[in-house]
C-alpha cells in the first residue's frame, strides 16, 4: 500500500467566492479551500497574489509539476 503524504499550509487571502479576508488551506502547490464558505480556488500570482475560483475548465493536472 503507497503512503499518501500531504504538506498543507494556511495562508490569509481574499476568497474570490464569499469575497472576505479569511484563511485558505493548501491542498497542494496551487490550490486552496476557504474555510468560511468551502470555494475551492487556484492561487494565480502575478505580481500580486490572487485566488481565483475552480471550475470545470480548471486543469488540476498540471500544476505542481515542473
Amino acid at each position: 500500500m503507497k503512503k499518501v503524504k500531504f504538506k498543507t499550509e494556511i495562508v490569509q487571502g481574499q476568497c474570490d467566492g464569499c469575497k472576505l479576508n479569511t484563511l485558505l488551506v493548501c491542498l497542494d502547490n496551487t490550490f486552496y479551500r476557504c474555510i468560511s464558505c468551502g470555494e475551492d480556488l487556484e492561487q494565480k500570482v502575478n505580481g500580486v497574489i490572487k485566488y481565483i475560483k475552480v471550475d470545470r475548465n480548471t486543469d488540476l493536472f498540471t500544476h505542481g509539476q515542473s
